[in-house]
């Protein structure tokens, strides 16, 4: 017997998550998870903390030069991690 209501499991899935407003949240840890991947390792190796406060990523790096570097292409680096989150997660980066 063909059901006719039948969803797909993706589609669920993501509804369960915007009714109990847990998109947000796993958006914002998959964009921190994924700086290593966008940077590459040897940035990631410089970078101390990330975490993300009301859409603003924050990143706290051990390198002068590289925060300098990385303030010119911020633009960039937003737009970037954004698509490889694949949702609108932050506006702005803020090197510290």
């Amino acid at each position: 017997m063909k059901r006719n209501d039948a969803e797909q499991i993706g589609t669920l899935i993501r509804n369960f998550l915007r009714q109990e407003s847990l998109e947000s949240p796993l958006n914002e840890q998959r964009l921190i998870s994924s700086w290593a991947e966008v940077l590459g390792p040897t940035i990631a190796s410089y970078t101390r903390e990330l975490y993300i406060r009301n859409q603003i990523l924050y990143v706290h790096l051990t390198s002068a030069a590289l925060r300098q570097e990385l303030m010119m292409g911020r633009d960039l680096l937003v737009r970037n991690l954004n698509r490889h989150v694949g949702a609108q997660v932050i506006t702005n980066i803020i090197f510290r």
